[in-house]
């Protein structure tokens, strides 16, 4: 089975706050090192990548919500 790259952050605890996400949906995930880790802690960048046949539905899962247009209020 194929694993894709859904997204690279340059913070870890990014992706893993994102694998968690996932978990809880039971989509596995991994998470892999793109550098080397920073002693200052500043740090890494990162790879969240999860299976092919689950790439869509962690998409949707990670996407921002979108407002309805319609259930705004205009202002005056």
């Amino acid at each position: 089975m194929a694993w894709i790259t859904l997204r690279t952050t340059c913070f870890r605890w990014e992706a893993e706050l994102m694998q968690q996400v996932l978990a809880a949906h039971q989509i596995s995930a991994r998470i892999i090192d793109l550098g080397v880790m920073p002693y200052t802690g500043l740090g890494s960048p990162t790879a969240l990548q999860v299976h092919s046949e689950d790439q869509w539905t962690a998409l949707l899962l990670l996407s921002p919500v979108e407002e309805d247009s319609s259930s705004i209020e205009p202002e005056d």
